[in-house]
């Protein structure tokens, strides 16, 4: 017999054990049972569940609610049902629907009276929206610091290559020079927004809604921020309604989630360019490509391909998550059963792809200097350098743009760059041209000449990528 059908062995008595099942005169059907049970998925709030569970059970007894003998009762039953979770020993059963009553069901059957008094002055509506927003605080934590990896990585590959020319692109053509180490800074920079949206995204998962109840509160006397203490929230919930119905700070974070994987996912399909032979920019190590069932050659830059496919889940997560809750009326529905999926999918794939993009950088990527010169040879990426000669001169920008493109179209049919042309020849174009135009159309005479903050000039580079370090050192330290 699997290990889910004997779960589900516990059957009519469960049944008759559900929290709510006196007001029904019949049981739910196999069908129901099926469709309205989520264990297979929220099971994974567990832990959130028991610390949530314990919190209150503490503060209950503080208030004078429930008795010490309970409260002591209630703590060694959750210690001994989380030491089974971990061991793989308990067992969760459809029957019982959720997380939440399966962890109660077991409470009371080990400490009996005492369990059932734990759910006193609370809902599963408020408890559910504690243990999301316990859950997404780790998860947040864990994302913020594959990110700061993630962005070391960057940082160490662009300071090795702060010197390496290659072409920048704009319309995916040939626009100017610019250096390896200032376009992977660029894609940290995005990284470091996308940390600080998390950061933000946090302060606003952490606050408790546990004490909301159903949705009008309780009658109790309770101590909400006893609670928010014990489990670190920054604050409460300040309207009970609003607390057990939001999902804001989910949809947030999936909005957030969704802009890291946007980024992650321009950056995978440059490595998809760059490896293939035209550019020939990189070479991505064997371990981090496959082959072809047929084509005995093919060399598959599959990580970067997998990486821009699976940034299309979470973007559809995220207009899941928030066509969900469009229509719902105060309070809470259980539509929001289906915030659970999208949620832990969107976290999993985010870390799934944050740290083997990781992997790839730090140890799989070797890029290829002398092909990212060649490629920044074409093109007439010094163009704008000519014209820029110009304006130095004394020419209006706009007369130097024109002349520069004279200049361009007849490089062109001559099959050769500017640099290339006679002195005589450039002179045509403009008589404000000398020979110190020469050194002005080199790919080092162009880099090095965007030497202020955010330009590519070698040294700029260096000091952005120190910059960033520092950066990220401060927000670990935080």
């Amino acid at each position: 017999m699997s290990r889910e059908k004997s779960l589900d062995k516990l059957g009519a008595d469960a049944t008759q054990a559900r929290a709510w099942s006196g007001r029904f005169g019949e049981p739910m059907s196999e069908r129901m049972r099926r469709f309205n049970a989520s264990i297979d998925f929220d099971r994974r709030l567990a832990d959130a569940d028991i610390a949530a569970s314990l919190a209150h059970a503490r503060m209950l007894a503080a208030t004078g609610v429930l008795s010490d003998g309970d409260r002591a009762a209630i703590e060694r039953g959750l210690e001994q049902i989380k030491g089974e979770i971990e061991r793989g020993e308990f067992v969760w059963s459809r029957e019982l629907e959720d997380v939440h009553f399966n962890i109660e069901s077991r409470l009371t059957a080990l400490v009996g009276d005492a369990g059932k008094r734990l759910h006193t002055a609370r809902s599963r509506n408020d408890q559910v929206a504690t243990d999301l927003r316990l859950w997404l605080r780790d998860v947040i934590d864990a994302m913020t610091e594959s990110l700061r990896a993630l962005r070391a990585a960057l940082i160490d590959l662009a300071e090795k290559h702060a010197d390496t020319i290659m072409p920048g692109y704009t319309h995916l053509q040939v626009a100017q020079p610019v250096t390896l180490g200032h376009h992977l800074l660029a894609y940290e920079a995005m990284l470091a927004r996308d940390a600080e949206r998390l950061v933000d995204c946090r302060h606003r998962v952490n606050r408790l809604p546990l004490g909301s109840a159903a949705l009008a509160g309780t009658g109790f006397p309770i101590d909400r921020q006893r609670v928010a203490t014990e489990l670190g929230f920054e604050a409460l919930c300040s309207n009970s309604l609003d607390a057990v119905s939001d999902r804001d700070f989910a949809i947030e974070f999936a909005a957030a989630a969704a802009l890291i994987m946007i980024h992650l996912s321009r950056f995978a399909e440059e490595l998809v360019l760059w490896a293939n032979p035209r550019f020939g920019f990189v070479i991505i190590a064997d371990r981090f490509c496959t082959g072809s069932s047929i084509m005995p050659q093919k060399r598959n830059p599959d990580v970067a391909e997998l990486v821009r496919g699976k940034s299309a889940r979470i973007v559809g997560h995220v207009t899941g998550l928030m066509v969900l809750m469009k229509a719902q009326p105060l309070a809470y529905n259980k539509d929001n059963q289906e915030d659970k999926e999208p949620l832990f999918d969107t976290a999993d794939t985010l870390s799934d792809c944050l740290a083997i993009m990781t992997e790839l950088v730090a140890t799989g990527l070797e890029p290829v200097p002398d092909r990212m010169r060649a490629a920044a040879s074409e093109g007439f990426a010094t163009a704008t350098d000519f014209a820029d000669y110009l304006v130095r001169k004394g020419a209006p920008f706009r007369d130097a743009h024109e002349a520069v493109a004279r200049a361009v179209r007849y490089a062109e049919t001559a099959g050769c760059d500017l640099s290339e042309l006679p002195l005589d020849q450039l002179r045509q174009f403009s008589p404000l041209v000398a020979q110190d135009l020469y050194a002005a159309l080199t790919l080092e005479g162009s880099v090095a000449n965007r030497d202020h903050p955010g330009g590519t000039a070698p040294a700029r580079v260096r000091a952005a990528a120190a910059a960033a370090r520092a950066a990220l050192s401060i927000s670990v330290n935080k």
